[in-house]
Formats: structure tokens, C-alpha cells, sequence
């Protein structure tokens, strides 16, 4: 390339083996001009503002997080440190609950959740959400899709019913302005109240308002545990239906009991996809879950929105009838044990001494039984109490991540190592996914190799959720670039000692500028909010 050599480059990526350029890694270098790469080859005589030596080191597009939940905690650290520093350029929200459409009370509800994180809703509509963070300033690109769990409050409430043809209406309208104004489709949660009282014609009706601006539907389907495959049928008819690709949120089969299902799973994503079926799935590298410790009281319960539920829960023939049906389960979400419940985090300052206790052990310290100890902590504490629930199979996780269709994604909260983080443990995910997959799931164990890693955190996410010029290091692309070392990356957090950094990435430019330099944070945030293939089409 010795026409390039004669330019002056405001950054250049030297002497590393570079992925996601093209059918193999291959050395070269990578130079930037603005925001975009403007060379990949050999840049021998080329000068540049600024250069980072990458020799012995993986150069590859940034990585994207196809599920994250960092809506709040990226205003309140723009940094996004724990995913930051494992080479994440790009957090995709919308599991369910998203940062609008907003009713008034719905912004009330945020900021009370969030009270520790001092944060204002100043905006009613998801595109306001997104511009603000922007305007604010981040260290990533954030994008986000419009959550069932936000439209059915917005349209119909908490109330267990069909939607009347006016509220779906209304929620179809809704759907086209988010998606006109760049959301990425639509996503949902359909274990958790509201969205459990949502039929699935009413999933075909949203959806098809999305198709129509080129969006996908994506999925924490109705049930992960034995009506696993019930629920896959379910995608899989809402994909065709609404026609429509369609992803699987987190797939796994949950409680030990139902590990059997996992191959039937895969086997039927793969016949849908060889059929011609736009189906893709996403995964996090451990084998515990993380959600609401309420999750595992009957939806029915739930109905009228969260204070409804803690209300029941003081009443003493309601919680009688909720022990009842809890005793008739037998069992803890999908998980069989109640040892195998940690508990992470509690909003009530007097309840936290249970943080980082299992329920079992909370159930002895109290001097009661593992139900009586989580009706009391989720009725005194009147929150979701969040847990971890290690209910999956190693062996699974394994086999998932051997198939090409199937992304990575952390389903958690980006965070710091201080501040206002501490006050609460948390799931690993949340300072270690990319950095595991790479560390323990390629050099270690090698379920996958390094280039099908890296295509399965940026070009598949890309390509799935159409975010153009993103996910490749080409002439032409946004220049996000993490520069790691596979010797030595690694997850670090652990259950146990949470909050730790990973290591073992030395470099991160996001949209040209350098956000991560020799393993330090610069300060600089670059992110940009991006949109899905709709804004562009209307």
C-alpha cells in the first residue's frame, strides 16, 4: 500500500494480527483518519498523530453487547468501566423494559428504583433517551429496541388481560414513532409481569409494525425451564408470522431437570434456520442466571405493577394462598435447591447484611423456613431482590457456543469497581462475559477459536441488527478497535470477589478516538448513539 505510506494518519494500529478484515487474520495495520478506517495493510511508511504499538497482540473490530441493561448506570458512570475495559464498543439495550415510550408515572416509578444512582428522567420517549445519554457524553456507542415491558404498561397497564383492538392500536402506533426515530425492533421478557399477560397474537401485531422498518424481534422467551420448547415454537411462529428475524435472548434450559432439552432446542433453530428462518441466539458465559427473586412468585399475583404485589404480601390470607402455590412448585424458578439462590442485592439499607447470602442461609439465620424468609425480604424490602440462581449445565453452555448462529451478550449492568457499586454484589457478568469467552472458552478449554469468537461478538451482532459499517475493521468502517492480548486475557470477578476489572486488553478507540490506552481509561467519550435500519428508510 505505498500510496498510503505517504499520508498523514491521525491514528494508527501498528504491527498486530488483525481480525475481521477478511476470510483470515492476517498482520497488518490499521489506520484511522476521523472517525472511520481508512487503511488495513502494510503501513510501513506511514506517519500518524498517534500510534499503539500492537505487536503480539489481536486487533479486532470492538466488541458488540448485543444484551445489556446499563440504561442507568452508563449516565451515572459514562465510562461503562466494567465493559469498557474488555473491549466493548457497543451496548444494545431493550430486554423487556426499555427507556421509553414513558408515561409520566412510568418516569416516577424509574427514578424511585434507581434512587441510589441520583439520576432524573428527564425524557418521555426512547429516541429522547438515547440523544440525552449521547448529549451527555459516553465512552461507547448505545443503541437501543422498544420493550414490550414499557408498551404494555404505556398502553394497557398491569392488568392480567387480552389488550381491548384500541390498546394494541396504541401500541402499534407507539412502535412506529420509536422505530421511524431509530429503535433497533422489538424486544421482550415474557417471564415477567406484564409481559406474561401478553398473547402471543398480540407479539405478532407489534411485530409486524417493526418488520415493516426493517426491525427484528428479540426474545427472553415465556419459558426457559420445561416448557422450553413450547416457548421456542412460540419465536419461531411470532418470526414467521410477523415475518420477521427473531433472536433468542440468553438461550438456555434451566433446572437439571430439563438440561435434556437443550439439544432439541438447537436441533429445531437449526432446522427453522436451514428452512430459510432469520433465527439467532445469544449467550452469557456462566451457568447462573440473575433476575428478580419475585420472578419466582405466579404471575397472577404480580397483576396492578409491583406495589400491587408487596401489598399482597402483608396480607396474611393473600401470602398464606402465595405459600401455598409456592409449596405446590416445589421448587425456586427453575432452581430445585434453595442453597443454589444467592442474594445480591436489596434496596433497604437494614436488609443489605443479607447480601451475598444464599436463601437457605438467610432461612437458618432467621429462624424460618427458605419460603417465609423470601416472602419477608421481597415484602419488607419492596423490591424485585435481585439474585442469581445456578440452575444450568456447563456441558450446554458449550455446545451453544459451538454454533455459528450464536452470540454473546452479559445481561447485566455495566459498572465500576467503586462508588456507589460496592453497596451490592453482582453477578460476574458484569466485569467478565467477553473477557471469559475469550480467556477460559477459547485459549483454555477451546470449545471455539479466537477468529470465531471475535466474528461472534461483532460482525454477527452487527449483521443481525443491521448497525452498518460497525462489527468489521475495513476501509470505510467506524473505527471501533480493541487491541488484546489472547495470551493473557481473563475474567477476574468472580461470586465471591465481584467487583474486579478484567484483564488483559491494552488498547480501545471508539469512533476513532482512544478510550483505553496501554490498559488505562483516557477519559475520552466518543460513543454515539446508533439506530436501526428504519430511521434510514423513512
Amino acid at each position: 500500500m505505498k500510496g498510503e505510506a505517504q499520508r498523514v494518519f491521525d491514528l494508527v494500529v501498528r504491527g498486530g494480527t488483525v481480525y475481521g478484515a477478511g476470510d483470515a487474520p492476517s498482520p497488518a495495520d490499521v489506520a484511522v483518519v476521523g472517525d472511520r478506517i481508512a487503511a488495513v495493510g502494510r503501513l510501513d511508511g506511514a506517519e500518524a498523530i498517534t500510534e499503539i504499538d500492537a505487536a503480539g497482540k489481536a486487533v479486532a473490530p470492538g466488541f458488540i453487547n448485543i444484551l445489556s441493561h446499563s440504561y442507568f448506570t452508563i449516565l451515572h458512570d459514562p465510562r461503562s468501566l466494567g465493559e469498557l475495559t474488555q473491549g466493548v464498543t457497543t451496548q444494545v439495550f431493550g430486554e423487556g423494559s426499555t427507556m421509553g415510550p414513558l408515561t409520566p408515572a412510568m418516569k416516577e416509578e424509574l427514578e424511585r428504583r434507581h434512587a441510589d444512582l441520583s439520576l432524573r428522567v428527564s425524557w418521555s420517549r426512547l429516541s429522547e433517551y438515547l440523544a440525552h445519554v449521547e448529549g451527555r457524553g459516553c465512552s461507547q456507542n448505545i443503541a437501543s429496541f422498544v420493550g414490550t415491558g414499557t408498551l404494555r404498561p404505556y398502553a394497557v397497564g398491569y392488568d392480567d388481560r387480552p389488550a381491548t383492538k384500541q390498546e394494541i392500536d396504541t401500541m402499534r402506533g407507539l412502535v412506529a414513532e420509536e422505530m421511524a426515530d431509530g429503535a433497533l425492533g422489538i424486544a421482550s421478557a415474557l417471564i415477567y409481569p406484564p409481559e406474561s399477560y401478553i398473547s402471543t397474537e398480540e407479539l405478532v401485531a407489534v411485530c409486524e409494525v417493526a418488520a415493516s422498518y426493517g426491525g427484528i424481534y428479540i426474545s427472553h422467551m415465556r419459558d426457559e425451564g420445561a416448557g422450553l420448547l413450547t416457548a421456542l415454537d412460540e419465536l419461531l411462529r411470532i418470526s414467521r408470522e410477523a415475518k420477521l428475524p427473531a433472536e433468542i435472548f440468553h438461550l438456555k434450559a434451566s433446572g437439571r431437570r430439563n438440561w435434556q432439552l437443550m439439544d432439541e432446542a438447537l436441533e429445531r433453530v437449526e432446522s427453522a434456520r436451514a428452512g430459510g428462518a432469520p433465527i439467532t441466539a445469544d449467550v452469557y458465559p456462566y451457568t447462573a442466571s440473575s433476575t428478580g427473586l419475585a420472578s419466582v412468585i405466579p404471575p397472577r399475583y404480580h397483576e396492578g405493577g409491583p406495589a400491587a404485589l408487596y401489598d399482597r404480601l402483608a396480607d396474611p390470607e393473600t401470602r398464606r394462598s402465595i405459600r401455598q402455590d409456592l409449596l405446590t412448585v416445589g421448587r425456586w424458578g427453575d432452581t430445585d435447591r434453595a442453597e443454589d439462590v444467592l442474594i445480591l442485592r436489596l434496596e433497604r439499607e437494614e436488609n443489605r447484611r443479607y447480601q451475598g447470602m444464599t436463601l437457605s442461609a438467610i432461612a437458618e439465620a432467621r429462624g424460618t423456613d427458605p419460603i417465609e424468609a423470601t416472602l419477608d425480604l421481597i415484602r419488607d424490602d419492596r423490591s424485585r431482590v435481585g439474585a442469581a440462581f445456578f440452575s444450568m449445565s456447563e456441558d450446554n453452555l458449550r455446545t451453544q457456543l459451538r454454533r455459528l448462529w450464536v452470540g454473546i451478550g452479559s445481561d447485566g449492568s455495566s459498572m465500576a469497581p467503586e462508588g456507589v457499586f460496592l453497596r451490592s454484589p453482582t453477578h460476574p457478568r458484569a466485569y467478565g462475559t467477553f473477557a471469559r469467552v475469550l480467556g477460559r472458552y477459547v485459549r483454555e478449554e477451546r470449545v471455539l477459536d479466537l477468529s470465531d469468537a471475535i466474528d461472534r461478538m461483532t460482525r454477527l451482532p452487527a449483521t443481525t441488527l443491521g448497525l452498518e459499517g460497525r462489527g468489521r475493521l475495513a476501509e470505510g468502517c467506524f473505527a471501533d478497535i480493541v487491541v488484546f492480548v489472547p495470551e493473557t486475557v481473563a475474567d477476574r470477578a468472580t461470586f465471591d470477589d465481584p467487583h474486579r476489572l478484567s484483564v488483559g486488553v491494552s488498547d480501545v478507540v471508539v469512533n476513532g478516538e482512544v478510550a483505553v490506552r496501554a490498559g488505562e481509561p483516557t477519559g475520552r467519550l466518543a460513543g454515539r448513539a446508533l439506530y436501526g435500519p428504519g430511521r434510514r428508510r423513512h
